[in-house]
């Protein structure tokens, strides 16, 4: 509801006054009253309407005379817009006694319809003046208009993020951008003075930037289906850091003025995601004096969160390195992905340096608004010798890219996104998850080690400042690199929640080893088949009474981590599947995977790619792998072992490690969570 405007008007002289459909004038009676006044009358023209408080006993015709208090208010309103300027006039009479006349106050009205509009229910069309429009709702019965952050590059003559450049360069580009409507209807000039001033805060400029299509633009002309380069002229800067107050025109009649508004930055610890642009229709006072704002109408935007991707949605693209000795990796990994229906982008060596670890470099994400989606890629803060690929390879047209700089802090291993993965959608206590959370991995809530190692606290802000993957935290910094996909995964299921967690386990190792001995295969060997690694036997495995105290510290590091997850997730014990893996303590008492490290996989679709795990062989078989088969054959998945010992294991990584993967976004729009 628009609170109603006062207005000034005077015994013995004509005013003229903007009114804008839809709102309410006040004006006090007794105040512009000549002395001695008792009486008043209104005559008005048809066009406009017009109340009094105190309501008036018995007959509330104004046109005869009625008394006059000093609380008598006269309401004000028109149903249309002026055809021209001041064709509705409104005169109120005073008088002494009722046949005293003292004096007339004349008013000329002119009418004027202004809506700023934007996508406010969230159906790609920007309705005219919805009521929710300046403000935001969570829901599928929520509101509000939803801005993309422009992250991904249109350019052709450099490279770099759309919203670092303060033009449009081409028309493409605005499939991007939230599209806001100016949408007036009156005379074909407003009064003398009189302007439309589109304003932002400057805290708000700082996050968003808006762009005016040329009144001699139409928009047939930028259809967004072609692309083709546009003059800057045809799409000014209006708003921006710079320029927090701008004129813009009115066109005169029933007119739509088309804007279209850029998100420059993410929701953040500093920024909740809340944008809000005004515009109003300013009046001039005096000569020598700046023009008042007589009317406000204002418009909110959300800016839309990054979006993890889990394993069980469907995936589009295989991103994984060369190098000068992973022939065999890719060899597995070129067969699995080929048989998997899916492309694989390979990233050279004379790109990646020799940095083979894609996963630690880069997650992939997305952003979703009502009329555009497109993935951003989040790049780490770890920078190896791959930084350059998220934004020299993947930043391109319609693929964005963002990232967080730890400015105060030291990136440590655990800033490598291999400790960042995200869960399914899930249901806890009666909250729904529909996009699933988001898993990170830090330092144990008690540990008072020096060496303490935690994902940097602008990672942690970034990513709980997205809302619709509320994080989980893990303890991870007992590994030697500190991943939760050392010893974690999800895989698709065709029952329960749709999917299971596959937990590392060295009970589950341990308990493979001791019926395998017990079935009179203690002599089986490890690491059999590969060269320069010693091999060891079932039954010295089980015999090393060191080994074992090790595992059974990995093992309570890993059941606290199950303990959370199953807190945090809503699973129960049926959700989850321990994999026989055993580890071994190095340095810092810190852990690494004694043999290929099987839960750190990579999911396509019910295609694994597992690290081959080079276990003691049975009848020709590798046990681990007929353990794994047998898991995971339970969930209708296929198992693909890849060997990875030399070009990834030997260097504390795995399958999951050396890969990623771009995936189809939810079919779930993020606006519709119930937060």
């Amino acid at each position: 509801m628009i609170p109603p405007r006062t207005l000034r008007i005077e015994s013995g002289k004509t005013t003229s006054a903007m009114y804008v459909v839809g709102t309410e004038l006040t004006v006090n009676l007794n105040r512009s009253a000549p002395p001695k006044s008792k009486f008043f009358s209104v005559k008005c023209s048809p066009t406009v309407r017009h109340r009094v408080t105190p309501v008036l006993p018995g007959n509330n015709s104004l046109l005869t005379p009625h008394p006059l208090s000093d609380s008598t208010v006269l309401f004000i309103s028109m149903d249309a817009a002026s055809e021209t300027t001041n064709d509705s006039k409104l005169s109120v009479k005073y008088y002494g006694s009722k046949s005293e006349a003292l004096g007339k106050a004349l008013l000329h009205l002119t009418a004027v319809e202004i809506s700023l509009d934007v996508d406010a229910d969230r159906d790609g069309v920007v309705e005219k003046n919805n009521p929710n429009k300046g403000s935001w709702k969570w829901g599928p019965n929520g509101h509000g208009a939803i801005l993309l952050v422009n992250c991904d590059s249109e350019s052709t003559y450099r490279k770099a993020r759309d919203c670092e450049n303060e033009k449009i360069s081409k028309v493409s580009d605005l499939r991007d951008m939230s599209k806001m409507v100016l949408r007036t209807n009156g005379p074909a000039k407003l009064p003398e003075g009189y302007k439309l001033n589109l304003h932002i805060s400057q805290s708000d400029a700082e996050k968003a930037r808006v762009f005016r299509a040329g009144t001699n633009t139409k928009p047939e002309s930028y259809n967004l289906s072609k692309i083709f380069s546009v003059f800057v002229e045809e799409f000014p800067l209006v708003l921006s850091s710079e320029v927090l107050s701008e004129e813009v025109p009115y066109l005169g009649g029933g007119s739509e003025l088309e804007f279209f508004v850029e998100g420059l930055k993410f929701p953040d610890k500093d920024f909740d995601g809340l944008i809000t642009i005004s515009l109003s229709l300013l009046e001039p006072v005096s000569e020598g004096f700046p023009e008042t704002p007589i009317y406000t109408d204002k418009v909110m935007f959300r800016v839309a969160p990054w979006i993890m991707t889990p394993n069980t949605l469907k995936p589009v693209e295989v991103f994984v390195c060369s190098t000068s000795d992973n022939d065999q990796f890719l060899k597995g990994m070129r067969k699995l992905v080929q048989n998997s229906g899916y492309k694989l982008k390979v990233c050279h060596e004379y790109l990646n340096r020799g940095d083979r670890w894609m996963q630690d470099e880069i997650e992939f994400g997305y952003i979703d608004a009502p009329h555009h989606r497109f993935p951003v890629v989040l790049d780490s803060p770890r920078d190896g010798e791959l930084q350059d690929f998220p934004y020299e390879v993947l930043l391109g047209p319609d693929f964005g890219h963002v990232t967080r700089t730890a400015f105060n802090e030291e990136a440590s291993s655990l800033d490598s996104f291999g400790n960042l993965e995200v869960s399914p959608p899930v249901t806890v206590n009666g909250k729904n998850y529909p996009m699933g959370r988001i898993i990170i991995g830090v330092a144990f809530p008690t540990t008072t080690w020096s060496s303490a190692r935690n994902m940097t606290k602008t990672v942690q802000d970034f990513l709980w400042a997205q809302k619709v993957q509320e994080p989980i935290a893990l303890y991870s910094d007992w590994l030697v690199v500190g991943h939760v996909d050392e010893f974690m995964t999800f895989v698709p299921a065709p029952d329960r929640k749709g999917f299971r967690l596959l937990l590392a386990s060295p009970d589950a190792g341990y308990k493979l080893f001791k019926r395998l001995q017990n079935d009179g295969y203690g002599q089986a060997k490890l690491f059999e088949g590969l060269e320069e690694e010693p091999q060891i036997t079932v039954d010295d495995i089980l015999a090393n009474e060191a080994l074992q105290a090790e595992n059974s510290y990995v093992q309570n590091c890993i059941d606290w981590n199950r303990d959370v997850l199953k807190r945090e997730l809503g699973l129960d014990d049926d959700d989850i599947i321990d994999l026989p893996i055993l580890f071994k303590i190095e340095e810092d008492n810190r852990a690494v995977a004694y043999y290929p490290d099987m839960v750190n996989m990579i999911v396509l679709g019910k295609n694994l790619g597992i690290p081959k795990p080079f276990g003691p062989r049975v009848n020709g078989h590798c046990a681990l792998e007929m353990e794994m088969c047998s898991l995971m054959e339970a969930l209708d998945l296929n198992c693909t072992f890849i060997d990875d010992f030399a070009s990834y294991h030997k260097l504390l990584g795995e399958v999951h490690c050396g890969s990623n993967v771009l995936r189809e976004p939810f079919s779930f729009r993020w606006w519709n969570s119930e937060l």
